[in-house]
Parts: C-alpha cells; structure tokens; sequence
C-alpha cells in the first residue's frame, strides 16, 4: 500500500505528532468525506507500507521525528513540498519564506535530492501575476532550490466552486507562455519539469506530463518494482498511482486563498482546537455509532528491494 499524508491537509506541518503516533500504533481512523459516520480503520505494519508521501508546505515540525519514523521500520517515503510564487497576501498561515527555504533544503540533506519533489502549484494569472512575474520569482527560487530537488512539479490553479470565481482559468496562450518562461528558468538549472493534473499538452515547451505519485517515483523509494494501478478517485488527467490518504478536508489552518480541501478556515481552526495527537481520528474521538470497516494494508511490490 502507498500512503498518502496528505493531499487534503498539511499533516508534517500541524499534525506531526498525531502522525508518529499512528505510525507506532500501526492504526489510523479514515472518516469517509461523502458519507458521515463513516469510515475505514485502516491498520499496517512496515511490511505492509510500499512508500509514504509526505505533502506539506512547511516540514520544520516533522524534521526532529525522522529517526523514531525510521526506527519504526518505516523508511520508505518521499515528500511533496509545495512552495509557490506567493506571499502571506494568499498564503497567511505559512511562516516566513526564509525559514520554509531553509526547511528544503534540510529536507534534502537529510534525505537526498531525490526525495524531495518541490511542487510550485498552484499558478494563478492575472494582470499583476504575468508571466514574466512568475519567471522572476521562480527563477529567484531555483537559486535556492535547485540543487535540492530533482524535479519540479507544476499546475495552473483549478476555478473551484466555493472561491467564487476568485482565481478564473487563465487563457491558453497565457499558460503556454508560462510554460515556455519556466521552463527556459529551469532549463539554466538542469532541473526537470513536469505538470500535475493539466488537460493540455505543454512538452512543445518544455514541460513534460507527470504525476505527483508517478510509478517510477514510488518505485525509485520504495527499491522494487510495484503492482499498483491509476488512482480512479483523482482528476481525470492526473496520472497518479492508486493511495490512500490518511487526512481529512477541513483541517487545514495554513489559509491559503486558493485552498481546494479546507472552504471554511474558522471551521478548520476549530477543528484543530479538538485534535488530541493520541485519538486515531485526526480530530476528535470516534462517536458511538459510526460505522469503521476495516482494511488491512498489504503491499504491491513485486520484484525484490534493494532498499537498506
């Protein structure tokens, strides 16, 4: 199984230690987002854990537990690490970009260059976010980053429902001029580019289709071949590997503007006032009368690791 910690709220960065604790207890309560007083009690052990993914836009929290993760068998795992072109103007709950830069590069140190995806996602065009000025920012953060990471992972934002129109799609040409811009930036720094969930086709400039949990990335960390199909629950054009994530929308706090899993940050923000690192529920206790069916992790791999 390949989890995913998570694609619905910030884990490393406002749950680190709820997530040890799951991890040492081998168990983790899943409600279900569709259906209240519903869920999935997933239980597993380190055989049973083909590859974790860490997403989060701030790690500082979860950098003194890697040696207790590892010590618990769990040392397959990559993070997503999402820093954008914007400040506290969209993003206020982020510390500052000095300290989450910092926070990178650590992340590499500690686990190489190659377990660091850095996610510059998403990307909102406008009359004052232009192409040009995305070019500038990035390439100020390739400086940084670069040499830290060996992929680049992009997407232009998604008109959700709930922003209102906030962030309209931006037109065709304007995001292939992007494309062309970033990827002539990241081009000077050798560094790959890819796009996350994008319907169009952007190679003829130089950014290539990918995935955030793409096969060759899991199987890169977890050191063997893996028997995994499409992930059906995601957009159609991502082209991600199936996980299970372990989060739950709306208990994110980070408020970032052009959020898709929290719509309501005084909710999120009360919700994390009820988190207790030792419920197996990210926030609250499970309530009598909710329904958990159980699901044991198994792995996928097929061939033999050679991971140490």
């Amino acid at each position: 199984m390949i989890l995913s910690a998570s694609r619905r709220t910030d884990l490393p960065a406002l749950y680190a230690p709820w997530l040890l604790k799951r991890f040492q207890e081998g168990q983790v309560l899943i409600p279900d987002p569709y259906r209240a007083g519903h869920g999935i009690r997933l239980c597993f052990q380190p055989d049973g854990i083909d590859c974790i993914i860490f997403w989060t836009k701030n790690p500082l929290p979860m950098l003194p537990l890697f040696d207790q993760l590892e010590g618990l068998g769990y040392a397959r795992y990559y993070f997503s690490y999402t820093i954008t072109a914007f400040g506290p103007e969209l993003e206020p709950g982020l510390p500052p970009i000095r300290e989450r830069l910092a926070g990178f590069q650590a992340l590499s140190r500690r686990l190489g260059a190659g377990r660091v995806d850095w996610r510059f996602d998403p990307i909102i065009l406008d009359k004052e976010r232009t192409p040009q000025w995305y070019a500038r920012r990035f390439s100020t953060l390739c400086n940084r980053l670069a040499s830290c990471t060996q992929r680049c992972i992009l997407s232009f934002v998604d008109p959700y429902a709930h922003l209102r129109g906030a962030f309209p799609q931006a037109g065709r040409q304007q995001m292939e001029e992007t494309a062309a811009r970033l990827a002539e930036v990241a081009g000077k720094y050798g560094l790959p580019l890819f796009t996350c969930a994008e319907e169009g086709d952007f190679t003829p400039w130089g950014v290539r289709h990918g995935a955030c949990i793409s096969r060759e990335k899991v199987e890169a960390v977890a050191g063997g071949a893996l028997t995994c199909k499409p992930h059906r629950g995601q957009r159609g054009a991502c082209g991600c590997i199936e996980s299970t994530d372990i989060g739950m929308y709306g208990t994110c706090t980070n408020g970032c503007a052009y959020c898709y899993a929290t719509k309501n940050h005084k909710a999120a923000c009360k919700r994390l006032q009820g988190h207790d690192p030792c419920s197996p529920l990210l926030t609250g206790w499970p309530q009598k009368g909710w329904a958990w069916r159980e699901k044991e992790a198994q792995a996928q791999r097929g061939g033999q690791l050679v991971w140490g």
